[in-house]
């Protein structure tokens, strides 16, 4: 296997046997090793983390978005928890008005009615998602994981450069909102770093979760003042979607590549599927051989990446709206049928698969426990700050999942009344011989999952590093532009033109990863990349071996 020459890591791993928690923010981080050094599981530290990252890193996730959880048990067990959005029974297929002159593969629609504001906003599921994982798998009471996050709003954070530099690109959108502004836009200019950010009524909306527990969102009043504000603002969101909201809990996703198993989330989650896809097309060349960052490669990264995008587009859904060909897309056949046709040239490709007939800016974190239990998942409300909206008294920002839908009838992605949104997530567990070998995941919208193949192909065919992996150039494209990432230099770019790609550079391609790597001898080493506040941290040493004490007799001369 080949090691990396290409790129210098800037960010170090963390190793420790008794536990590590990787997120995208030091204090989520720290909430959740806390539950850890407190005798919890990696449940209870992932529901800490989850609630505090909506105190320090809300422009990704909040209590009113969404999103997948990928626990596997000590007993070997996978259970994935769909707390996926859903479009409100209001909406339909002509909800929105499309924008012709949007660019190619946008959703973007006429008065950006998807994007921002009321209007945008799905149906939540992220609060009775955590509020379930934990009932079902932690082994702490809710008040005591939503602590950390309770402490953080009412006694304030300080604003990194990296949350500071997200609303300085949202601005324009969070000055329409007097409430949002007054936090993150004082005087109308972006809140500066280091500033000590107080989010009083979200303290308060938090501890009004941990009183009543996440019905006071699904049934009680907090829920009531939400559709009220819904209702006389022209958002679609009522009170019985609300009610009428529920999980799912759903088989894991399952594919090889090279004697690795990669386990995730089903369908509407589209990440683990066309992972696989695109991973089972690779298996037929040497990618080692070829070596990580050459012309070589990174062709085909190109390549596998269209073909992804092109059935995802047709074909991927919501499984209870649109039957997803999911056996032909893990099937090796079809994968060596798209490689016979792939050359050393770019090319556009099409579908070939179609849906059947039923009779990013995001979060994730990374999770274990030393105890066997791990925990992969990923949150988020969408875009930058969501609907860039707060709802008045509660500090709640909502999602923007509306965006996700396609604004056009007759899609595999189309809004329908009581569909979930087809993401990109890809909390993915790697298995060897059965058991955990890595664990990873990451935001970036539709380039979350491209970005987990290229770590899953860094660490499998390359060799590298868990902290190497996530760090590593990527690239990105849906058939249009071939972004990469500044890190290859100019003399990839002019090879991946000379080959026929459109190559546009960019400064990062999607968010911050974070992952672990599970040792053979126990070790779990943590990692988390540049491109976001990603800090791991392990948890080593232990308890005082049984019997010994102190003796203040045995100094005494």
């Amino acid at each position: 296997m080949t090691q990396p020459t290409t790129f210098t890591c800037e960010k170090h791993p963390a190793t420790g046997k008794r536990g590590m928690v990787a997120t995208n923010h030091p204090l989520a981080s720290a909430a959740g090793a806390e539950m850890l050094a407190a005798g919890g599981n990696a449940v209870d530290a992932a529901i800490a983390a989850f609630f505090t990252l909506t105190v320090v890193e809300p422009m990704m996730v909040g209590v009113l978005g969404g999103g997948m959880a990928h626990i596997r048990l000590a007993d070997g067990r996978h259970i994935v928890i769909d707390g996926q959005s859903m479009a409100p029974r209001a909406t339909g297929p002509t909800t929105y008005t499309p924008d012709p002159t949007a660019p190619p593969g946008t959703m973007d629609t006429i008065g950006r009615k998807n994007a921002v504001g009321p209007t945008s906003v799905a149906t939540p599921g992220n609060l009775m998602g955590w509020t379930e994982a934990l009932a079902r798998f932690g082994t702490f009471p809710l008040a005591d994981v939503m602590e950390p996050a309770i402490r953080h709003a009412s006694r304030g954070f300080r604003v990194t450069p990296y949350l500071s530099e997200c609303v300085t690109d949202c601005a324009a959108d969070m000055a329409m909102d007097p409430e949002i502004s007054k936090l993150y836009l004082p005087g109308g200019t972006p809140i500066a770093p280091g500033t000590r950010l107080v989010t009083g009524d979200y303290a308060e909306t938090l501890r009004s979760i941990v009183r009543e527990g996440p019905g006071i969102l699904y049934q009680g009043s907090l829920g009531r003042h939400y559709a009220d504000h819904m209702a006389a603002s022209g958002g679609h969101i009522r009170m019985e979607d609300l009610t009428g909201y529920a999980t799912i809990t759903r088989e894991a996703l399952r594919g090889t590549y090279r004697g690795h198993e990669i386990v995730g989330p089903p369908p509407p989650s589209s990440g683990p599927l066309h992972i696989i896809q695109m991973l089972n097309i690779l298996e037929g060349y040497d990618i080692g051989a070829l070596g990580f960052g050459t012309p070589e490669t990174v062709h085909l990264l190109a390549e596998v990446l269209k073909i992804a995008f092109a059935d995802r587009a047709a074909a991927t859904a919501d499984p209870a709206f649109v039957k997803v060909p999911v056996e032909k897309l893990l099937s090796k056949d079809y994968a060596a049928d798209r490689r016979a046709r792939m050359t050393d040239q770019a090319q556009a490709w099409t579908a070939e698969v179609e849906p059947g007939e039923l009779s990013s800016h995001t979060t994730h974190l990374t999770i274990a426990d030393g105890m066997d239990n791990v925990v992969a998942s990923t949150q988020t409300i969408n875009s930058l700050f969501g609907a860039r909206y707060i709802v008045p008294g509660t500090g709640m920002i909502p999602n923007n999942y509306m965006f996700v839908f396609d604004p056009r009838p007759g899609r595999a992605s189309s809004v329908q009344p009581g569909k979930r949104v087809t993401s990109s997530m890809s909390p993915v567990i790697v298995l060897r011989d059965g058991k955990p070998k890595y664990a990873l995941g990451l935001p970036g919208g539709l380039r979350i999952f491209p970005s987990v193949m290229q770590a899953l192909s860094n660490l499998i065919d390359h060799g590298m590093t868990v902290q190497q992996a996530v760090e590593a150039p990527r690239v990105w494209t849906q058939g249009h532009a071939l972004e990469m990432e500044l890190g290859f230099g100019e003399a990839m770019f002019a090879a991946l033109r000379a080959r026929g790609h459109d190559v546009a550079t960019v400064g990062n391609v999607a968010g911050g990863m974070s992952a672990i790597d599970f040792h053979a001898d126990g070790t779990l080493e943590g990692a988390a990349c540049w491109r976001a506040d990603g800090t791991p941290i392990a948890i080593g040493g232990g308890l005082a071996r049984a019997g010994v004490r102190f003796r203040p007799e045995a100094t005494r001369t």
